[in-house]
C-alpha cells in the first residue's frame, strides 16, 4: 500500500510537469507567432512608408483582400505609425524625402488623428474607421465619379456651404429635419434663402420592428410646401426583409399621396449599434437587396428614390455597384467632401443655424434641381 502510495504521488508529479511542460509549450508558441504577426505588419508599413513618394506603389497592398479590403485595428495602425516614426527618423534624405518626414510630422502635430493620416497616405484607397478598425478600399474605376472639384467649395460668413463655377454659385441650400428641431417657423426657413427641405416622413424600431411616423411630418411638409420650399421625405429602414422594405416604401408612399413632393424620395440607411437591433447580423448583399426593393417600388410610383448614408454606409453596409442607377445622399461633417463616387446632395453638417429654428439643423447642398419632378 506504502509503496503504491509513493509511485501514484510520483505519477501525478510526473503529470504535473508534463501538463507545466505543454502548457509553458503553449505560451511559447503564441508569443513567437504574435511577434511573428507583429514584424510582419511593421515590415509592410516600412516599405510602404519608405516608398510613399511614388503613388503607385500604394496601390500594391502586399496583404491578403477580403472582399477587396485590407483591416487593421488600432493598435496594429498605432504600432506601424510607431515604426514609421523610427524608421523615418533614422534614414537619410536620400532614402525618404523631406517633403513626407515634413509632412509626417504635420499630421501627427495637427491633431486631426489617425484616420486623416491614413487619408493623406493612401489617396488611392478609400480608408473608413469603424468600431476601432481600419478599411481600406480601392477606388474602383468601374463606378461614376464625381466631378466636383475640392477648392471649388467654400464657406461663407454664416458657415453654409456653397460651390462655386466661374465665380457663380452653382449648389442649392437645403436642410433636413425631423422632430428633434421642434417646431419651425418655415416663413422665416424661407427668408433665409433655403430652397428645399427633406422631412423626415418616419421610422421602422430597430427592436420591436413597428413602422412610426414622425410626429412633426405633417407640420413640417404643410409649412414647408405653404412657403415654397420644395420637398423631398427620408425613412429611416429597418427593413429585414424584402417584404418589410416594400412595406415601408408603400407606407411612405400612402402619406405622400396628399402633398405635392418634388425632391427624392430617400431610404435612410445606417446601422444601429445596438445588441437588440434587428438588423445588426445583415449582411450586405442583405441589406442591398431591402435597398433595391425600397427604391424600385418609389421609383415605380413615379418619385425619385435616392439612398441617404456615410461612409460606413456605402462601404461596408452597402454594395454600390449595385446601387448604380440610384441618386445618392452623402453625409460627411467636414469642409471637404471625402468620397470619389457621384453623389447629388451632400449633408456636410449637423450644426448648422436657419432663421426659424432655435436648435441645430443639418445643413445640405444638392447638384441636382428636382423642383419640377415627382408628383
Amino acid at each position: 500500500m506504502r509503496e503504491n502510495h509513493f509511485q501514484s504521488k510520483r505519477r501525478k508529479k510526473k503529470r504535473r510537469r508534463s501538463e507545466n511542460g505543454i502548457l509553458i509549450g503553449s505560451i511559447i508558441l503564441c508569443l513567437v507567432t504574435l511577434s511573428a504577426i507583429t514584424i510582419s505588419l511593421m515590415m509592410i508599413f516600412k516599405y510602404r512608408s519608405v516608398q510613399m513618394e511614388n503613388a503607385v506603389v500604394m496601390n500594391e497592398l502586399e496583404a491578403i483582400r477580403m472582399d477587396e479590403t485590407v483591416t487593421y485595428t488600432q493598435g496594429e495602425v498605432d504600432a506601424m505609425l510607431a515604426l514609421a516614426r523610427e524608421e523615418t527618423a533614422s534614414q537619410t534624405s536620400e532614402e525618404v524625402s523631406s517633403e513626407f518626414l515634413n509632412k509626417l510630422k504635420e499630421l501627427m502635430l495637427s491633431g486631426d488623428g489617425t484616420v486623416a493620416m491614413l487619408r493623406y497616405f493612401y489617396p488611392d484607397e478609400i480608408v473608413v474607421a469603424d468600431a476601432g478598425e481600419f478599411y481600406f478600399f480601392p477606388i474602383l474605376d468601374s463606378l461614376k465619379h464625381h466631378t466636383y472639384e475640392p477648392a471649388n467649395f467654400a464657406l461663407d460668413g454664416e458657415q453654409h456651404m456653397n460651390y462655386y463655377e466661374n465665380g457663380e454659385n452653382i449648389a442649392r441650400k437645403g436642410i433636413d429635419v425631423s422632430k428633434y428641431q421642434g417646431e419651425i417657423d418655415w416663413e422665416k426657413v424661407a427668408d433665409d434663402d433655403v430652397e428645399y427641405a427633406f422631412i423626415r416622413l418616419g421610422i421602422r424600431g430597430y427592436s420591436e420592428g413597428e413602422i412610426m411616423e414622425d410626429e412633426t411630418f405633417e407640420d413640417n411638409i404643410k409649412g414647408a410646401r405653404k412657403n415654397d420650399i420644395d420637398v423631398g421625405v427620408y425613412f429611416f429602414t429597418q427593413a429585414t426583409s424584402v417584404e418589410e422594405a416594400e412595406e415601408e416604401a408603400q407606407y411612405v408612399l400612402d402619406a405622400i399621396e396628399p402633398y405635392k413632393v418634388t425632391y427624392p424620395v430617400v431610404i435612410d440607411v445606417e446601422a444601429v449599434g445596438s445588441s437588440n437591433a434587428r438588423t445588426k447580423e445583415l449582411t450586405k448583399e442583405e441589406r442591398t437587396e431591402y435597398c433595391i426593393a425600397f427604391c424600385e417600388k418609389i421609383k415605380g410610383a413615379g418619385y425619385t428614390p435616392m439612398i441617404y448614408g456615410n461612409l460606413k454606409t456605402f462601404m461596408l453596409l452597402l454594395d454600390l455597384e449595385q446601387l448604380e442607377e440610384y441618386e445618392k445622399w452623402f453625409a460627411l461633417y467636414d469642409e471637404q467632401v471625402y468620397y470619389p463616387y457621384e453623389f447629388k446632395v451632400w449633408q456636410y453638417t449637423d450644426e448648422g443655424k436657419v432663421d426659424g429654428i432655435d436648435v441645430n439643423v443639418d445643413l445640405n447642398i444638392s447638384f441636382g434641381d428636382w423642383s419640377g419632378g415627382g408628383q
